[in-house]
């Protein structure tokens, strides 16, 4: 945004995670006019089918924890629409918890240990994904609940 504001004139490539248009970079998807030019990889537009997919995985689940980064407005907004309405749709209750530092990562774990919903659903950001490592160690510690247990998984045939 940055970039646009400052030239009209040369070209500018970009890549977001969310719709272009929206955002206000281009016009349009099929005419994007102006200097702006770039990919959307539709990360966030792909949070209700993420949420089925974890249903199909825990199909007994009805309790899901969603982790949101509200530092991250715009993403967390399209998300979280989404997801809400895919929700109530499968017939899920969730619980929000915000997490925009290392520190509310382990407070929201620290609820979801104690609370023990079914499963964990983390939001799409820049932000959890430089923290996955973290994520997954809570995850473990706490014993959220896996899709398939390894021990359990059937063995491949040689």
């Amino acid at each position: 945004m940055a970039a646009k504001a400052e030239a009209s004139t040369f070209p500018i490539v970009f890549l977001v995670g969310d719709d272009p248009v929206r955002l206000g970079l281009v016009t349009s998807l099929s005419h994007p006019g102006g200097n702006m030019k770039g990919i959307n990889i539709f990360n966030l537009e792909i949070a209700a089918k993420r949420l089925e997919l974890l249903r199909q995985l825990l199909p007994k689940a009805a309790r899901i924890a969603v982790l949101i980064n509200p530092a991250d407005a715009a993403a967390t907004h399209t998300q979280l629409g989404e997801i809400e309405a895919t929700a109530h749709d499968l017939g899920l209750q969730i619980q929000i918890l915000r997490a925009d530092s290392s520190a509310e990562i382990d407070a929201a774990f620290e609820t979801i240990g104690r609370e023990r919903p079914d499963a964990v659903f983390v939001t799409t950001t820049p932000f959890f994904n430089g923290r996955r490592v973290q994520l997954t160690q809570l995850a473990a510690f706490h014993r959220v609940p896996q899709p398939m247990d390894c021990a359990t998984m059937p063995k491949p045939e040689v």
